[in-house]
């Protein structure tokens, strides 16, 4: 099953400023939550961010906010599961309402919220994407703990490279030529100036 733009939708898990310090390989996973958003906002795929309990974690990372489409929603949570605070299954039902049928799911921390949020969506019978490269634990163990659980529970097991791609569906496009050229930069470089 490949990803398709007008079936999608992106859930970023609570990448806050309290907790991405003590995130395993925070650095990368911003790089590729950004690249997700930059193709997302291209090619109109909606946009859901989770902030887990804002007051004593803080709000998204400032990087983050910047990168966001201007559409995007923005929903506290105090479950761990985003499928358990109202809002938010609101707003994913509402989206599959109108065909957007795939989640594609990246954040932290990915043995937690980022886990049960998918395991709760994928029950629902929503076809769920978890962005290997745009998601982690404190540490790489438990990433690699919910890797192995959520195949065994049916979600997919994707990179931020494979979601773009699928999401483009052609070369030979302006959406390729100003997509692609995100996975050419070196690692670290900023990609483009901020919003």
């Amino acid at each position: 099953m490949l990803l398709d733009a007008k079936r999608s939708h992106l859930l970023v898990v609570d990448l806050q400023a309290r907790l991405m310090p003590a995130i395993h390989d925070g650095e990368t996973i911003l790089r590729n939550v950004d690249i997700l958003l930059e193709a997302a906002g291209r090619l109109n795929v909606p946009v859901t961010v989770t902030e887990q309990y804002p007051k004593g974690l803080g709000a998204t990372v400032p990087p983050v906010q910047e990168a966001l489409p201007p559409e995007a929603v923005t929903l506290s949570k105090t479950t761990f599961s985003a499928g358990r605070t109202a809002p938010i299954a609101e707003r994913v039902a509402t989206l599959r309402g109108s065909g957007r049928n795939q989640l594609v799911v990246c954040g932290t921390e990915a043995h937690i919220c980022v886990l049960q949020s998918a395991l709760e969506f994928r029950n629902t019978g929503l076809d769920v994407f978890v962005v290997a490269d745009a998601v982690s634990s404190r540490s790489p163990h438990s990433v690699a703990a919910a890797c192995a659980r959520l195949l065994h529970a049916g979600c997919h097991w994707v990179t931020t490279e494979m979601a773009v791609f699928e999401w483009m569906e052609a070369a030979a496009t302006d959406d390729f030529r100003a997509l692609s050229a995100l996975f050419k930069e070196p690692t670290g470089s900023p990609r483009r100036p901020p919003r």
